[in-house]
């Protein structure tokens, strides 16, 4: 089983990531924090990663509520992430499934909620491509 989720799509990355903050926001989702990868490690000194690459910390409040209040061990794995790059100019989206990281609390209603979410953010993905 692949423990990642990852569509291809003609957009930019720029354009990748506006379609979905829009679909994020319609299943509740909101995008708390973007870091730019390339920009950080230029900023650090390091100019050898060029590829536009973007790490975004996406969270529904509800469900982290609801994870939490279950087992604050699953804050470990909070916000979830969403990556959006370009490689070898084809720009991607993909994250870790939430099921790989909360299956690791050995939890079954965590698992539940983690399939309920993957399930979610894996529509969001598509429907952003």
């Amino acid at each position: 089983m692949l423990e990642h989720y990852t569509v291809e799509t003609v957009q930019s990355v720029d354009e990748a990531i506006l379609a979905l903050e829009g679909n994020l926001k319609e299943e509740g989702f909101g995008i708390l924090w973007q870091m730019d990868i390339p920009s950080k490690l230029q900023e650090k000194g390091v100019d050898t990663y060029t590829n536009p690459y973007r790490i975004l910390e996406v969270c529904n409040p509800r469900e982290a509520a609801r994870v939490l209040n279950h087992n604050e061990l699953a804050g470990y794995f909070l916000p979830c992430k969403i990556t959006v790059y370009k490689s070898a100019g084809i720009t991607k989206l993909g994250l870790i499934k939430p099921t790989a990281f909360m299956s690791m609390l050995d939890d079954a209603e965590l698992t539940t909620v983690a399939q309920e979410i993957e399930a979610v953010l894996i529509r969001v993905l598509d429907q952003s491509k």
